[in-house]
């Protein structure tokens, strides 16, 4: 019996070792589909043609979505059972949805209204899987920053920094952070002083109007 003989047999057994070979196959095709959704997203990116691209990389992780281990038990028991996935399967499951969250971030980092809030989710997506993504960190950490909060992003870009200690960008809005945050510290001062001096200026009147009351006294 040649190859192609023993690959027609073993499609066509029963049972459920069938069953689990035609899983295998559709695993892998879905695996390759989503690659290809995400070279095709690349390619457009390269384009310009940013819309086209986030439609890819969307398409990419929906397909990924139903061989997610993480998304799939929540739903267990409504649905066949299948085999988890090999090793290989689950790496290259990741680094396609890495990938695509990745890319999807600095596709709406590109747009004129950038949707920060999508950029921080996407970018906290990767840092699940892998915390030390230079990356993911500043993105996280500009749109932290250009959402409001300059403590937590200067956080993500220090550690930003770390991985890459010679990007300009990094230190770039490493040093925005910074600024920001001595100037919440300015203005934070500013206004005690002028609660201080308030306070300072209440007591002294306090005082004078006490003064004035005993002298009608007298």
């Amino acid at each position: 019996m040649d190859s192609a003989d023993v690959q027609g047999a073993t499609a066509a057994e029963p049972s459920s070792s069938g069953h689990t070979t035609t899983y295998t196959r559709s695993v892998c095709s879905l695996l390759e589909e989503a690659a290809q959704m995400k070279t095709e997203g690349n390619s457009f990116y390269k384009e310009k043609n940013i819309r086209s691209a986030i439609g890819r990389y969307h398409r990419a992780l929906l397909v990924l979505r139903g061989l997610d281990s993480n998304v799939m038990s929540s739903v267990k028991g409504f649905g066949p059972e299948m085999p988890a996935l090999t090793p290989e399967q689950e790496a290259l499951l990741r680094n396609t949805q890495v990938d695509c969250y990745n890319n999807l971030a600095v596709c709406l980092l590109q747009r004129t209204n950038v949707d920060y809030v999508r950029v921080r989710e996407y970018s906290l997506r990767v840092l699940q899987w892998r915390p030390g993504d230079a990356k993911a960190l500043y993105r996280a950490g500009v749109a932290t920053l250009e959402m409001g909060d300059a403590q937590t992003a200067k956080q993500y870009l220090i550690k930003a920094c770390r991985e890459q200690p010679n990007d300009a960008n990094v230190r770039k809005y490493l040093q925005r952070a910074e600024a920001k945050l001595n100037q919440e510290l300015q203005k934070e001062k500013a206004m005690y002083r002028g609660m201080f001096s308030s306070s300072l200026k209440s007591s002294s009147r306090e005082g004078i109007d006490q003064t004035n009351e005993t002298g009608e006294g007298v």
